[in-house]
């Protein structure tokens, strides 16, 4: 039931900053983002329960820890820039949200070369020569 907790948290802070965007909108604005913040902190445990589960995976498929570590990081670039340009976009600044989407989508390619490199290796080995 965590998420009618975030749910209402939610409705409740996107009331109070329509209310105070017409009188104070700087303080609206810092409450989207501390709310923010904050539904992200209520989600903590359970990324942290996710990543343990899918590194036991890994492990009892013998997969190699390099990769998942790998795609965890990429996994946790993607959400941390979508985040940031979400923010970046309340505060009307969509140009610099653009500029976060395009840096996270960088790196995340930069982060997969080596797994894609392994992978294209592995098929080319596959294919008879």
């Amino acid at each position: 039931m965590e998420i009618v907790k975030i749910v209402g948290l939610a409705l409740v802070a996107t009331f109070l900053a329509l209310i105070l965007k017409e009188q104070k909108p700087n303080f609206a604005f810092l409450l989207v983002i501390f709310v923010g913040c904050t539904i992200f902190l209520f989600l903590v445990d359970k990324i942290y329960e996710i990543i343990t589960m899918l590194e036991k995976l890994a492990v009892n498929a013998k997969v190699n820890m390099v990769y998942v570590e790998t795609i965890l990081k990429i996994i946790g670039i993607a959400y941390i820039a979508e985040f940031a340009a979400q923010i970046t976009k309340d505060a009307g600044q969509g140009a610099i949200s653009s500029k976060i989407e395009l840096a996270g989508k960088i790196i995340i390619l930069a982060m997969a070369i080596p797994i894609l490199t392994v992978m294209i290796e592995t098929i080319i080995k596959l294919i008879p020569s």
